[in-house]
């Protein structure tokens, strides 16, 4: 009997207001304990796993900068990885975290699947570890914002640091912050 390839799907960087959307597919060769929704784990622990991951598995990486967010918007640039993933994973059944899948056809959907099937477990890991990596990296470039604390989420201090400065070019001009918006006449 042989067993069905299952790829996990799953995203990091969907709700900050800066960074890229980061999505990941995996394929795990082998069990790897401990496992589960990324947001459950520890830096350390999703660092561990990151690296277990990917020597014991196939996996693909898909990034959408804030200027392609901007441009497309989220949901098709969500489309377009999921399309990038099956096209460059080979397996029976492709299983993405969440309730849609976008329009995109020959995937299955499940709430929680990032905390409930290994495969998904290890997607979220990986997306979410390049995403904090990612950001990290911008921290240097752009210091002033405190990437390194928010990982671009529109902290309250995020928020004031873009009133003080201005945007930078990683940040997501099409999202809306009601801070941040001009104050109407009536």
């Amino acid at each position: 009997m042989t067993q069905n390839r299952l790829c996990g799907i799953d995203e990091a960087g969907r709700g900050p207001i800066a960074g890229d959307l980061v999505m990941a597919g995996c394929i795990l060769h082998t069990h790897i304990a401990g496992l589960n929704d990324s947001k459950k784990l520890s830096e350390k622990k999703r660092e561990y796993l990151y690296e277990i991951i990917i020597q014991n598995a196939e996996y693909h990486i898909v990034k959408f900068s804030a200027k392609e967010i901007d441009t497309i918007g989220i949901s098709k640039c969500l489309a377009c990885g999921l399309r990038d993933i099956l096209s460059n994973l080979k397996a029976d059944l492709y299983l993405f975290d969440g309730n849609t899948t976008f329009g995109v056809d020959g995937l299955q959907t499940m709430v929680q699947a990032d905390a409930k099937v290994a495969e998904v477990s290890a997607a979220s890991i990986l997306a979410k570890v390049t995403h904090d990596r990612d950001m990290l990296t911008h921290a240097k470039t752009y210091p002033r914002y405190g990437f390194e604390k928010h990982k671009g989420y529109g902290t309250a201090w995020h928020v004031e640091m873009i009133k003080k400065y201005g945007y930078c070019e990683i940040h997501r001009r099409s999202y809306k912050i009601k801070e941040l918006r001009e104050p109407t006449l009536f």
